[in-house]
């Protein structure tokens, strides 16, 4: 594993405990409802674990109800290589807009980020925290680990890996996927240098009607 500094934040921390405890508790029925649909609607786990970059330049493995398709990331790699067009959007945005391998449910969970809602146990282990930089997905096209991290965060990577990544965060309030790789890392840098308890509360309160009216979401 690549080293990164590392933040410490006990406040934030303590939030992150609290905030996603009562969230897994009293959320837990819509959360089995919804790993019913998923179950009824297309073959493969309820939950997949995505790998994702966390804090310090580790590798975590994110929760989230399954949206594709049976080996959705093979089918990635090969897209890529086969459309130049896709290649290009996924290097810009890091997502695509018209994605095969989503299943129709998975669109919906997608659109109001439900999907992402089992995360919030990621969060009381400490791999995430409630509000912080969009954790970036990795498969491996890129090359090594290192080279990996440079195309994602450029000169950026040591600040933004310097704290826990977010399920929300200033990317998911500032108009989520429309929003290019470049910029996003530039507001996540200047999130991490500037950053306060009472940013972190407007930036969740920004997130309700972000996910309610689905703006740049797909």
């Amino acid at each position: 594993m690549t080293e990164f500094s590392i933040r410490h934040d006990p406040l934030k921390r303590g939030f992150d405990i609290l905030f996603s405890s009562v969230f897994l508790i009293c959320g837990a029925p819509v959360l089995l409802l919804i790993g019913l649909l998923v179950a009824l609607t297309s073959k493969g786990p309820v939950v997949y674990h995505s790998l994702r970059l966390g804090r310090g330049g580790c590798v975590i493995a994110c929760l989230k109800f399954r949206t594709m398709y049976e080996n959705a990331d093979e089918l990635l790699e090969g897209l890529l290589k086969s459309d130049p067009s896709k290649q290009r959007e996924w290097d810009q945005f890091q997502k695509l807009k018209s994605d095969p391998r989503i299943t129709p449910v998975g669109k919906f969970l997608r659109a109001a980020s439900i999907d992402e809602a089992l995360q919030f146990w990621n969060v009381l282990k400490g791999d995430l925290s409630v509000v912080g930089p969009r954790p970036p997905t990795l498969i491996g096209t890129t090359g090594s680990y290192l080279d990996e991290i440079k195309s994602i965060y450029g000169n950026n990577a040591a600040t933004i890996l310097s704290v826990r990544p977010g399920i929300t965060g200033i990317w998911q309030v500032s108009g989520r996927s429309e929003v290019p790789l470049a910029k996003r890392q530039k507001m996540e840098t200047d999130y991490v240098q500037t950053r306060t308890f009472w940013t972190d509360l407007i930036v969740i309160a920004k997130t309700i009607p972000a996910v309610l009216f689905s703006k740049g979401a797909f």
